[in-house]
């Protein structure tokens, strides 16, 4: 008897006679998913080079690809809040061989809109939650206002006058502004630049003259003083920048908007494959050198199981669905 009929037998008696038996998979597919990873894996991030999901992707890859034994190669599809990267996974197939870094705005999208041509949460297989980035609000160091209140203060005597940079439209920079400006009444106005790598010579240049963008991709320009940081908004203050206040605790008490990147498989990939790469992405977070190299571009390392990570995915849906809602926020 061939292996295939002693696999179809073993179905058979296990679902005539409702005891354990194996997992009734094809011996092709389990030796795929035994041998795996047998060729490089494709690592797709939904922004420019620079940006969060872009700097989680960049740390742990290399890393992960050691202990795996194939390449990890990183490539940057940025566009429509990440979500044709998001696209080309979901449609990629689920064998663990297309791989997505996503952020936040991930989340976002399945709010601002309905009809994506993926599944924001069903269409992918959750793998980990990598680490976690509040959006820091920087401003050109001219600018007469040097924390929160100065500023808030400074936006209602000048209604309409400051302008802020963000990464796109929509995504998590441009959401956290407008829930700041309806949290604490004032107005100023977006300036969407494609990424963090536009937006901040923009500030420095005084374009304009405050920035929303996540830590990593500012978090350089502070410390060396091109820049002036007023406040992260997140509900604690960040690991990578522990010397920079909260929203919360510089005058507007419940504010947080915090970041995250996680990453992704289709939909459908083998449990094998995804506990597989959920274990490397874990291995790699304890490393020192990870966790440092992501602290110092502005990522708090995180880690997760894939549940976890999926149930988190979820949440923020939820969570994001109502602040949208409540702000009255549109999709152009």
């Amino acid at each position: 008897m061939n292996a295939s009929l002693v696999m179809r037998a073993a179905c058979t008696l296990a679902i005539a006679g409702a005891v354990a038996a194996p997992p009734c998979v094809h011996p092709a597919q389990h030796d795929a998913e035994h041998d795996y990873p047998t060729k490089p894996i494709r690592l797709l991030v939904g922004f420019p080079v620079g940006g969060g999901a872009d700097v989680a992707a960049r740390v742990i890859a290399p890393r992960m690809s050691e202990r795996l034994g194939q390449q990890i190669v990183v490539d940057n599809r940025p566009g429509a809040g990440s979500a044709i990267a998001s696209e080309i996974t979901a449609k990629a197939p689920p064998d663990g061989y297309t791989l997505v870094s996503i952020g936040s705005s991930h989340a976002v999208n399945a709010v601002l809109y309905p009809k994506l041509p993926y599944a924001p949460a069903a269409g992918f297989s959750a793998i980990a939650i990598v680490a976690t980035s509040p959006v820091v609000i920087t401003a050109n160091p001219a600018l007469p206002a040097k924390t929160l209140k100065e500023l808030i203060a400074l936006a209602k005597a000048r209604p309409g006058e400051l302008n802020y940079g963000a990464a796109g439209v929509n995504g998590i920079n441009h959401l956290a502004a407008e829930l700041l400006k309806r949290s604490a009444n004032f107005d100023i106005k977006l300036v969407p630049y494609k990424g963090v790598a536009q937006a901040l010579p923009a500030l420095m240049a005084g374009e304009v003259q405050l920035m929303f963008a996540t830590l990593p991709g500012s978090i350089g320009s502070i410390r060396n003083g091109r820049i002036n940081a007023i406040a992260v908004t997140s509900a604690k203050r960040a690991n990578a920048a522990p010397d920079i206040p909260t929203v919360a605790e510089s005058g507007v008490p419940g504010y947080e908007a915090s970041s995250w990147f996680a990453l992704l498989a289709p939909a459908g990939t083998p449990r094998a494959i995804v506990m597989r790469l959920n274990a490397e992405v874990m291995s790699a977070l304890q490393l020192k050198e990870v966790r440092d190299s992501l602290r110092r571009q502005g990522l708090d390392p995180t880690g997760s199981t894939p549940a976890e990570a999926d149930a988190y995915l979820r949440s923020e849906i939820a969570k994001w669905t109502r602040v949208v809602r409540e702000a009255g926020i549109r999709a152009d």
